[in-house]
């Protein structure tokens, strides 16, 4: 866990006037860079109320989710939330750590196991609010490049990017899938006939074997992402599961951040039991527009059982998302988008989700231009590197299947 002295340490960056308030009176922005992890855990109201005002925000900008990473994974000394008020009220945030590549960088809060990063401008003054943003931005970064990874189409880091007076460049970052937010029937709707049919057939053999979720209450919640933890790992058992969500960390700010997300509405955590045993559980994390399943864990007793825990799964996050949850519980409200996160995985294609690309946003001060050309070469190195290996992965594997089947039987390759 990251710790650092609780003495405050706010950095004050600048002022800029904005639209008057009045007539004849105008109200300034004021900027500051917030250093302190105590400092940091305590804006949790203030920046609720503004990822609240975000449209474009996803549950990765909230604070419970952004804080526990930050107790988890921080590096003492690296923390650099840069944060913008109009009078007393936050109007826009970017959640930053400084990290060295080998020279240095400011990367976003959330990390590898975040599928979507931005910053948090107020709905209400998102242009002044942008722009005193990248002013402070630039006056924080100093000597380093700024690298905003995972940023969806239309988030509030375009209009930073856009009002940059620097060098700056826009690559593309990972793939996603998404649907609608609509009932299951709907999107049952959109596949053709022969392959709906399939997905009717297998929620029918859900039915039958008599599986009931239920959504966890708060209290309950360490306890279930605890099972959900377990089922990850023997699900994944002798396969090839993201290590990290192994980990003694990963698991500890799971635990924090789910309870602190549900409590606020910004998470649900689904459990599904048959017989009365705990079969399968999902996390999925949840905003204004957007909702999505984030990890869950399934007993592979179901795999045996011909059980399609993917169809399982959507079918109940549609449900509750849309707003048909059992027993009458409510939907989220406004919510338009029933993520599939990162990763283009077969299985997701069988239901015509619409592909989104995720952008790589670097910011620099006109100075540092051959630093940030730098960070975007290496990228654009790793990025054509993975492509090969991508195109080349389905002809290895096939030759490794070959040189098994000519030797002696027991999986060892042939001479």
């Amino acid at each position: 866990m990251a710790t650092e002295s609780t003495t405050r340490r706010l950095v004050r960056t600048g002022t800029a006037p904005v639209a008057p308030v009045g007539r004849g009176t105008f109200t300034a922005l004021t900027s500051e860079i917030c250093r302190d992890p105590d400092r940091f855990g305590a804006l949790a109201a203030e920046w609720t109320a503004l990822h609240r005002r975000c449209a474009t925000a996803t549950p990765f900008q909230s604070h419970a989710w952004l804080h526990s990473w930050w107790l988890s994974y921080g590096t003492p000394g690296r923390l650099r939330v840069v944060l913008v008020r109009r009078g007393g009220t936050l109007v826009a945030a970017a959640p930053l750590t400084l990290v060295h590549r080998p020279f240095p960088v400011l990367v976003q809060l959330g990390g590898s196991i975040s599928d979507f990063s931005d910053v948090l401008l107020d709905d209400d003054c998102a242009d002044s609010a942008a722009q005193a943003l990248a002013k402070a931005l630039a006056t924080a970064a100093r000597t380093a490049v700024i690298d905003l990874r995972e940023v969806r189409p239309g988030a509030a880091a375009e209009r930073v990017y856009d009002c940059w007076d620097g060098a700056r460049d826009r690559l593309v970052d990972s793939l996603c899938l998404e649907l609608p937010a609509v009932p299951m029937d709907e999107l049952l709707g959109r596949l053709p006939s022969s392959r709906a049919q399939r997905a009717r057939a297998k929620i029918r053999k859900i039915d039958s074997l008599g599986i009931e979720e239920r959504v966890v209450p708060v209290d309950e919640v360490p306890t279930a992402v605890a099972r959900l933890l377990q089922l990850h790992r023997l699900q994944w058992q002798g396969r090839g599961v993201t290590p990290e969500h192994l980990s003694a960390r990963f698991a500890e700010h799971l635990t924090r951040s789910a309870r602190s997300m549900v409590e606020c509405g910004d998470a649900m955590v689904t459990e599904f039991r048959l017989a009365g045993e705990v079969v399968a559980a999902d996390l999925t994390l949840m905003s204004p527009r957007l909702a999505g399943g984030y990890l869950y864990g399934a007993d592979p007793m179901l795999r045996d059982r011909k059980v399609d825990v993917a169809t399982m799964l959507l079918r109940e996050s549609a449900r509750r998302i849309s707003g048909g949850g059992a027993g009458g519980a409510g939907g989220v409200g406004g919510c338009t988008t029933l993520s599939m996160l990162r990763g283009n995985e077969p299985y997701k294609h069988h239901w015509r989700p619409e592909t989104v690309c995720n952008q790589r946003l670097l910011l620099a001060r006109a100075l540092l231009a051959p630093s940030l050309r730098l960070v975007a070469a290496r990228a654009a190195a790793r990025g054509r590197a993975a492509v090969l290996v991508n195109e080349r992965l389905p002809a290895m594997k096939a030759g490794l299947a070959r040189r098994t089947r000519r030797g002696d039987g027991k999986g060892r390759p042939g001479t």
